[in-house]
């Protein structure tokens, strides 16, 4: 009696490549190339970075040998440390300066400006909106070559210095709060307006007590955005300065590395700008956060807020 015999059915080659492909092809599977680039690029940005802060806390005056941590080119130093050093010191007195000059001057100009040009209708209103897209618009380098004939050949009384450079930043910057508060404006719609004139409210005490808190994120964004911006600006600051008493950190750090005299009191200039930059970022997060948590209700509960807070 002869034995059945047992035939196996071969698999198709299109049959088994098909899970393969559906593996290749999976759009949920993890996006290991896309993070491995996002990774290198984080290690390409801040590993220098955190080298030139490292090397600020050098204790000798190597720039490639490490020997040993030490406070020396912040203020231990007493010639050529940030702290004794005139044009490091002075240098970050000017940023700090011209950074509070030009936020307390150019968020309320800018809020001013938003707020009329949202109340301002008609075709003339929407010419004046380019205005607040200015820094976005002209590059900064003609704009400061602009700024500098401005004041050494129109204007001559207003000299190169630190009201030349306020005056530039603050034009320069205006357009920040402008952008912003117009968007919060925008959101926020003429209701809260109409429900406080309602209430009895004249239009110095609506703009007081309804239209100003709910204002204040976009306003405290706004400052802290242009504050952020004028500590690292170059372009406008190299231009219009005219000595070493009103030239900025940023200015002093890239002449003074650009003629080969770097060095750990030039790394400790620049990670004080950085810590300037990280801090006033936390604190605007951190501010952001606080006058914005009653939004997490009904705008309606905010307004009665609003209103009955009074007395």
């Amino acid at each position: 009696m002869t034995a059945p015999t047992t035939q196996t059915q071969a698999v198709p080659p299109v049959a088994a490549s098909r899970p393969r492909r559906r593996i290749l092809r999976n759009p949920w599977r993890h996006p290991w190339f896309m993070e491995g680039f996002a990774w290198l690029y984080l290690i390409w940005s801040l590993v220098p970075i955190g080298i030139a802060v490292l090397f600020s806390f050098n204790k000798g005056k190597s720039q490639a040998t490490w020997q040993g941590f030490s406070w020396r080119w912040y203020f231990k130093d007493p010639v050529n440390s940030v702290l004794h050093n005139p044009q490091l010191h002075a240098a970050v007195i000017q940023t700090v300066r011209l950074s509070v000059l030009t936020t307390l001057i150019a968020v309320p100009l800018g809020v001013a400006f938003a707020l009329g040009i949202n109340r301002w209708k008609g075709p003339v209103p929407a010419t004046f909106n380019f205005v607040m897209i200015l820094s976005f618009v002209v590059p900064e380098l003609i704009f400061g070559v602009a700024m500098f004939f401005v004041f050494t050949e129109l204007f001559t009384t207003v000299h190169l210095g630190t009201t030349a450079e306020v005056l530039a930043l603050v034009v320069w910057n205006i357009s920040w709060p402008a952008i912003i508060v117009q968007a919060r404006l925008v959101t926020l719609g003429r209701q809260y307006e109409e429900a406080g004139a309602d209430l009895g409210a004249n239009r110095f005490e609506v703009m007081r007590r309804v239209m100003l808190p709910l204002l204040a994120p976009a306003i405290f964004a706004s400052a802290v955005l242009v504050f952020s911006g004028v500590i690292d600006d170059f372009v406008l600051v190299d231009l219009l300065s005219s000595n070493a008493s009103n030239t900025p950190m940023s200015v002093v750090i890239y002449s003074t590395q650009h003629g080969g005299n770097g060095g750990p009191a030039l790394n400790a200039l620049g990670t004080i700008s950085l810590v300037m930059s990280f801090i006033i970022a936390i604190i605007g997060y951190i501010g952001y956060r606080f006058l914005t948590r009653g939004e997490r209700g009904s705008r309606l509960e905010a307004l009665t807020t609003i209103a009955g807070s009074e007395g």
